[in-house]
């Protein structure tokens, strides 16, 4: 028979720590060159929502300050002329926390979705500290927007 000791410095093998999540973030994308510790920092200000498939994640004409990175699973914009499929990795929501507007899309979950909500006060202080960060959401904006302006060009 084995039995288990519990120590106080044992961490509980179900929860990740901060520091689990700070691995998981470097190696996504958005967060080239960001610091464990900063990233450490940051999924302490954040929260942690799942969703069921066909839940509804974020919800168009809505004002909220998040940015929703998906951890695990999947999710599709809607209403949207240029909608994507978001997986592992992917984030939305920027465009709320760059301008502070309401929502432009209906994000729903296509499988079991985990995301990690970021404060816009957390994602703005660390895209200052971190020019790599806004130029990669710069550069997905931009790609977002050319994918619109094809569509726009070819339904015309």
């Amino acid at each position: 028979m084995v039995t288990l000791i519990r120590t106080r410095t044992a961490m509980p093998w179900d929860r990740p720590s901060a520091g689990d999540w700070a691995d998981v973030l470097a190696t996504f994308p958005l967060f080239t060159g960001v610091r464990k510790r900063q990233l450490r920092k940051l999924v302490h200000e954040a929260s942690f929502a799942e969703f069921a498939p066909g839940e509804r994640v974020l919800e168009s004409e809505v004002n909220t300050d998040a940015l929703y990175i998906i951890l695990g699973g999947a999710a599709k914009e809607l209403e949207r002329p240029a909608a994507r499929a978001l997986r592992t990795g992917d984030y939305f929501g920027e465009l709320a926390v760059l301008d502070a507007a309401a929502r432009s899309a209906t994000v729903i979950a296509t499988t079991y979705l985990q995301v990690m909500k970021v404060p816009r006060q957390t994602l703005v202080r660390l895209a200052k500290q971190h020019a790599p960060v806004s130029m990669t959401m710069l550069r997905n904006l931009s790609t977002q927007l050319r994918r619109l302006e094809t569509r726009v060009a070819h339904a015309g």
